[in-house]
């Protein structure tokens, strides 16, 4: 999805976003923390943290500055609550909540909303029983959520972006930014197969000749929408658009007219999770060795849909 310059500011959640919260270290502090003792090995004590302290952490070591907006906030709860565990993902999902609570975790950073709308914008949804529900839920097993979007796209590499290419392998056929990449020539057909072998992906969705080479690709997962996708084809002419979703009457129909009237560019539909889940597990190994001896897991939302 693209970064939060596209969407309607939330005033709240930016005060959240931006409220600054010290450091809770290990010491003699903490014995006051109704609780919780201090964990100890060998020669140090495990840091406590909360989850404004590891939000501070994360923005601080993506070398970017606070966005004036951004839907990078906190979702749901506490900033100041202690966190016994982490679990990434793309979706939220009441499945992946599931897996947190039974791990132990109470903080959830996931990459997408939330609530069912862009900015996770409540005071839009004047009825949406699933949302009391999902609040309810979060709120009786004491779960945090924080959304990690804008700086994920922003850093440098694009983090979600190069999550793919190394499940991929790609990591060494950049041609122009983060999105145009040139491999060695494959099938189209042969291409599929190593992206849903390699992403773990049942079924893409696909059009153009599948025996036509594919050299020069354009790699924009998750849900650019129909201006960048239609914007790379006609700068940059790939062989080949690998995307995560679509609006259906937009760059389909533009690529499917383009390729009436002579277009070689093939497309490749892989789902708008499971294309950028990758970015999220590889979240966990950055992250892991920033907060030793925090549990940190990556949970797949996976793909919503029942293929028959």
């Amino acid at each position: 999805m693209l970064p939060f310059n596209f969407f309607e500011s939330n005033a709240q959640n930016r005060r959240n976003f931006i409220r600054n919260t010290g450091w809770v270290l290990g010491g003699t502090a903490l014995l006051n923390l109704p609780g919780f003792s201090i964990a100890q090995n060998r020669t140090n004590q495990f840091e406590i943290y909360t989850v404004q302290n590891i939000i501070d952490l994360i923005i601080k070591e993506t070398k970017l500055s606070a966005f004036k907006e951004t839907v990078d906030t906190i979702k749901f709860g506490s900033p100041d609550q202690i966190v016994t565990g982490i679990v990434s993902t793309m979706f939220p999902t009441v499945a992946v909540i599931e897996q947190a609570i039974k791990l132990k975790a109470n903080f959830i950073i996931a990459h997408e909303p939330t609530f069912y709308s862009a900015t996770d914008n409540l005071a839009k949804q004047e009825i949406n029983t699933m949302i009391q529900k999902k609040k309810a839920f979060l709120e009786k097993n004491g779960i945090v959520i924080w959304r990690f979007h804008d700086f994920s796209h922003f850093m440098q590499p694009d983090m979600i972006s190069l999550g793919v290419k190394k499940k991929m392998n790609w990591q060494t056929y950049q041609k122009k930014g983060d999105s145009l990449l040139e491999i060695p020539s494959i099938t189209l057909e042969q291409l599929i197969g190593q992206l849903k072998s390699n992403l773990s992906i049942q079924h893409v969705r696909t059009m153009g000749d599948l025996q036509q080479k594919c050299s020069i690709i354009a790699l924009l997962p998750g849900a650019w929408g129909e201006q960048a996708h239609i914007n790379m084809i006609e700068k940059n002419n790939p062989d080949v658009l690998v995307i995560g979703e679509l609006v259906e009457w937009e760059t389909a129909e533009y690529l499917r007219d383009a390729r009436q009237m002579g277009s070689k560019t093939a497309l490749i539909v892989l789902g708008h999770s499971v294309s950028e889940e990758p970015g999220m597990e590889l979240f966990v190994e950055w992250l892991s060795p920033k907060l030793p001896g925090l549990p940190i897991t990556h949970i797949a939302s996976g793909d919503p849909f029942l293929w028959i």
